[in-house]
C-alpha cells in the first residue's frame, strides 16, 4: 500500500476532539491500522490536544492546530503544530507512581502515558510554533 499523508487543522476548542477522533478513524481505515494502534494514538492525541487547548494560549482568540499523519512502512508518524506558548512535553518529569493508586497526584499522567505509548517523540520550537512529532512502530501493535 502506498504511503499517504493525511493533513487537517482543528480549531483551538475542546469541541473539536470528536473531529480529531473521526479523522484518526478515517485514516486508520484507509491505512488498515490495528484497533490497538488506533486506541493508543487516539489516547495520546486526545491528551496532547486537550493540553494545548487548556494551557497553550494566552489569549481567547481562535487558533489552528495542524495535524499530519503519515505511514512510512512499519511506522506511523504524527506531526502536530500549534502557535501556542512554548512547551516541550519531553521536559516534563514523569510522575512518581506508587503502589497506592489513591495517593497519586493528578497532573502529568497524560504526558507520561503518551511517552510510554509512543516509540519516539521529538519536539522543536521553530518560527513561533511548537512542533511535535510522534512515532509509533506498527509491527509492535
Amino acid at each position: 500500500m502506498a504511503n499517504r499523508n493525511y493533513c487537517f487543522e482543528l480549531k483551538s476548542n475542546l469541541s473539536e476532539l470528536k473531529l480529531l477522533c473521526s479523522h484518526l478513524e478515517d485514516y486508520g481505515r484507509m491505512m488498515e491500522l490495528s484497533r490497538k494502534c488506533l486506541f493508543e494514538i487516539n489516547l495520546g492525541l486526545d491528551e496532547l490536544f486537550t493540553n494545548i487547548i487548556s494551557y497553550g494560549f494566552e489569549d481567547k482568540s481562535e487558533h489552528q492546530i495542524k495535524f499530519t499523519f503519515a505511514k512510512d512502512n512499519d511506522k506511523l508518524v504524527v506531526k502536530m503544530e500549534d502557535d501556542g506558548v512554548p512547551f516541550n512535553p519531553l521536559e516534563v518529569a514523569s510522575p512518581e507512581i506508587s503502589q497506592d493508586l489513591d495517593s497519586i497526584n493528578i497532573g502529568g499522567m497524560g504526558i507520561h502515558l503518551v511517552k510510554k505509548m509512543m516509540d519516539d517523540i521529538d519536539y522543536q520550537r521553530a518560527e513561533g510554533k511548537n512542533r511535535l512529532v510522534l512515532t509509533k512502530c506498527l509491527d509492535a501493535v
